[in-house]
Order: structure tokens, then C-alpha cells, then sequence
């Protein structure tokens, strides 16, 4: 119980840190995605350059300072004694293997820019697979505790991203460099760092939104917390596969932006839209018929009082899945169309409007049911910004 208590203590400054990542390096591939659209070969071939140079740079940076600062944020976050050494040596490992972060989220990135997102996939897979592998053995036979754990994670990534590497660098080419690649890059440096930073402040942004929301539900007992878990476990499907969506929409819009071809930009935004919609339709359907069966999946069904607070939660967000969809269309949309700024307005719109919301609300006799509406809302107010700016930047 120690053990679990010290992994789930410091998993979401180990998310936070992997979603800037992830941001950041996503940032990298729609830059390479829009030289590979305009057939810019040695675009493409600096954007490598200037991609693997800033990674680097970044992961010495990142990682440092994660691991000079570890003890100060146990502090911060006011761990408990008892469960402190564990949550430091989980925390600092991961953090450590930074690099491995970065490094299987910038091949991944550049793979997808490049029009290969099963090999990503593929990998992905085996990653998870042998991360689970890897947990085993480290922690039953080798005795590593939550140690073993995070080196399973760190070893799994970096095996998956070498993998991935040499498929890349036998696929296309413009992934061997050469000293050339490295000149002149101040030009092309500054504009990857003007699409990453924002893409991974965007992300980090997500990140604190969430944190602030659990905030306001600690606050009203546990019954509401235990619900609020568990329901967003559930909620999570339809926010992985729109930001899946998201990533798709990315790279085609980007490639095609780069090959200035507005009509196939404007043919995926509505072909996307409509797989989006019917998506998010079918899954509404689903999660507000079954939610209590799905809240029964993490929640004792005697736990009456937490499996309605539950419930609540999912049929007021599942009814509302289309908003997230069209959201998320978006962010890739201006993503790849070198607007970030835009992205990171209407993630500071929706998760600005939620918080405030959940902050007001909760304290009227809507009590939790005012967080619950606080979500779909934001997503309401980012959604018709985005759109109306889209349609006016379109005239």
C-alpha cells in the first residue's frame, strides 16, 4: 500500500513534464510535416537537424533541473514522511530517464510528419508490452520495489525508440544527415521553438487545468473524490482517441499547408469532422447508457453515494463529447497552420472558463452537479472562439 501511495504521490509532476514533452516534440513534426508537404528536401533534412540539436539541448536542461529540484518538490507537495523515500526514488529515476521520453516522442513525431504512423503504433505496443514485462521481473525476482518500476519504464521507452529509429532511418532517407544539415540553422531554430514551446506550454497548461479541478472536488467530501476518480478513468477514452483525432488532423493539415493545397486542408477538416462527430456520438450513446456498469468496473457497487456521484459525472460529460471533439480539431487545425497562439487561447478559454466555473458553481445549491457543468461549458466557449475565428480568418 506504501508503495502504491508513493507512485500515485508524484505521477502528476512525472505527467506534467511528459506532456510538455510531448507537446514540445509534436511541435517538431508539424514543422517537418510542412517541409515534407512542400517537398522541401533540404527543409526537411534541417528541420531533422534542428530538431535532434534543440532535443538535446532540452533533455540536458530539463533533466537536470527535474533532478536538483526532486527533494524540493516533495516538500511542495507536502508528501508524507512515511511514503517519501519511495516517492523520491520513483520520481527521480523517471526524471532522470528524461531522454528516453524525449527521444521516443521526437522519432514518433517525426515518423507521423512523414506519413508513417503505424510504425509508432507498432512500437507503442511493444512498449506497453514489455514495460509490463519488465515490471514483473524487476519488482518479483529482483526485489527493485518502485525502483524496478520506473526503470521498466525507462528502459521500455528507450528500447521502442531505438527500434523505431532504425525502421525510420531504413524508410526514408532524409533522416541521415550529414554536416551540411547542421549550418545556417538560427532561422529554422527559432521557428521550431515558436511552434514547440507554445504546443508544449498548451499541454502543461491541460495539465494544471486538471489539477485545479481536483482541488475544487477535494473540497466537497469523499464521496465526491472517489467519484471524480474513478468516472474520469472512464472519461479518459473518449479524450485519448480525439487526441489521437488531434494528431491526425496535425500532421495532414500540416503537410498539406506546406504543399499549399487549401482544398485537401479544407477535405480532411470535414472528413475529420465526421469521423470526430460520429465518434463522439457513438461513445456518448454508450457511456450514458452503461455509466453505472462502467463505475462498477473501479467502484464497489455498495459504495452507493460515490457510484451516483460517478454517474452524474459521466452522463453530463458524455452528452456533451461532441464539444471536446470539435476542440481538439481545432488545436491540431491551428497547430499546423503555424497559429500555436491560437491553440494555447483556447485551451486557456476552456480551462480558465471550467475553473472559475467549477470555483462559483460548486459553492451554489448545484453543489458537485455545478463542477460536472463547468467541463462542458468551457469546451462550448473554446469551441465557438475557435470557430468564429476560423471563419472570419476564411473571409
Amino acid at each position: 500500500a506504501q508503495s502504491l501511495a508513493a507512485v500515485g504521490s508524484t505521477s502528476i509532476i512525472i505527467y506534467f513534464v511528459f506532456c510538455f514533452i510531448n507537446g514540445f516534440t509534436g511541435g517538431f513534426g508539424i514543422c517537418l510535416g510542412q517541409r515534407c508537404g512542400a517537398k522541401d528536401e533540404a527543409g526537411m533534412r534541417k528541420s531533422v537537424a534542428v530538431s535532434t540539436l534543440l532535443s538535446i539541448a532540452f533533455t540536458v536542461f530539463l533533466t537536470l533541473i527535474c533532478c536538483l529540484l526532486a527533494h524540493q518538490i516533495l516538500i511542495w507537495m507536502q508528501i508524507p514522511s512515511d511514503i517519501s523515500g519511495e516517492a523520491y526514488d520513483f520520481m527521480f529515476i523517471v526524471l532522470l530517464g528524461t531522454g528516453a521520453t524525449v527521444f521516443y516522442n521526437l522519432i514518433s513525431n517525426m515518423l507521423r510528419a512523414l506519413g508513417d504512423s503505424k510504425t509508432p503504433l507498432y512500437f507503442l505496443v511493444f512498449s506497453s508490452i514489455l514495460n509490463i514485462f519488465l515490471d514483473l521481473l524487476f519488482i518479483v525476482p529482483f526485489r527493485m520495489g518502485v525502483g524496478g518500476a520506473a526503470w521498466a519504464t525507462i528502459l521500455s521507452q528507450l528500447l521502442s525508440a531505438i527500434l523505431s529509429l532504425v525502421v525510420g532511418l531504413k524508410n526514408f532517407p532524409v533522416l541521415h544527415l550529414h554536416r551540411e544539415d547542421f549550418h545556417d540553422l538560427k532561422a529554422s531554430a527559432v521557428l521550431h521553438l515558436k511552434t514547440g514551446f507554445p504546443m508544449g506550454f498548451q499541454m502543461s497548461v491541460m495539465c494544471i487545468g486538471q489539477l485545479a479541478m481536483q482541488a475544487v472536488v477535494n473540497g466537497l467530501g469523499t464521496a465526491a473524490v472517489a467519484g471524480y476518480t474513478a468516472a474520469s478513468k472512464a472519461d479518459q477514452l473518449s479524450v485519448l482517441v480525439n487526441n489521437a483525432m488531434m494528431t491526425a488532423i496535425s500532421n495532414y493539415v500540416a503537410q498539406n499547408y506546406g504543399a499549399n493545397q487549401p482544398d485537401r486542408i479544407k477535405k480532411g477538416i470535414r472528413s475529420a469532422g465526421l469521423t470526430s462527430a460520429v465518434f463522439c456520438i457513438v461513445i456518448s450513446v454508450l457511456v450514458c447508457a452503461f455509466a453505472a456498469p462502467l463505475m462498477g468496473i473501479f467502484i464497489d457497487p455498495a459504495q452507493t453515494e460515490i457510484i451516483a456521484a460517478g454517474v452524474q459525472y459521466l452522463r453530463i460529460e458524455g452528452a456533451c463529447y461532441i464539444g471536446i471533439g470539435v476542440l481538439f480539431l481545432l488545436y491540431g487545425y491551428y497547430r499546423a497552420v503555424n497559429q500555436p497562439g491560437m491553440s494555447v487561447i483556447l485551451t486557456i478559454a476552456s480551462l480558465g472558463t471550467r475553473v472559475a466555473l467549477a470555483y462559483l458553481l460548486s459553492a451554489t445549491p448545484l453543489g458537485v452537479t455545478g463542477i460536472w457543468l463547468s467541463v462542458p461549458i468551457g469546451w462550448a466557449l473554446a469551441d465557438a472562439i475557435g470557430i468564429g475565428y476560423y471563419l472570419k480568418k476564411r473571409r
